[in-house]
């Protein structure tokens, strides 16, 4: 059977490169189950379906940055490639390349966390500009329903209690989960 791939293992691999929301070419193979080779040849193979815009080649500097800033990304500091960025189009073509049951699922997965953040910006967006009280109330319900739908499955609780609090600016989010003795 085909382990299913969580929104929480693909929305802690997206980063902005260059103003652009991606996933680095290391983290789209762990996630599909592939060596980064297997990814790249795939790219290499298909460059008609990966015209500018879908996936970003990181400079010297950008691969040091994303270095630096996320340690799970360590093991780049020493390969001699400059890591490829799959922007959400490059993320789509690779799924029409990939066929594999995980492929599917992962794909799956990825497009619905690129979804529902972008649900989240708009929602947030929208906040922001709202003047009525049942408009902004509305606003704010559907802003708390999909953080947690994004946070929902991954929530521990403990004898007591669990709180998380988001503010975004305009949308402050409380969550708390209170365990029953």
């Amino acid at each position: 059977m085909v382990e299913t791939v969580k929104f929480s293992q693909v929305e802690d691999k997206i980063l902005t490169v260059r103003g652009h929301k991606v996933i680095l070419d290391s983290d789209v193979a762990g996630l599909y189950g592939v060596e980064t080779r297997d990814i790249n040849k795939s790219v290499k193979n298909n460059p008609d379906k990966f015209p500018d815009g879908y996936i970003i080649e990181l400079s010297d500097n950008e691969k040091a940055e994303v270095v630096e800033n996320f340690h799970n990304l360590e093991k780049l500091k020493f390969s001699p490639v400059l890591p490829k960025a799959f922007t959400e189009k490059g993320l789509y073509m690779l799924a029409t390349i990939l066929k594999s049951p995980k492929a599917t699922q992962t794909t799956l997965a990825i497009v619905e966390t690129f979804a529902k953040i972008r649900e989240l910006a708009r929602t947030v967006s929208e906040l922001s500009e709202a003047t009525e009280d049942f408009k902004q109330k509305s606003l704010m319900q559907k802003g708390g329903e999909i953080i947690a739908d994004i946070l929902g499955d991954d929530l521990k609780t403990t004898d007591s209690e669990t709180s998380i609090e988001l503010n975004f600016a305009v949308l402050k989010f409380k969550h708390t989960v209170k365990r029953k003795s």
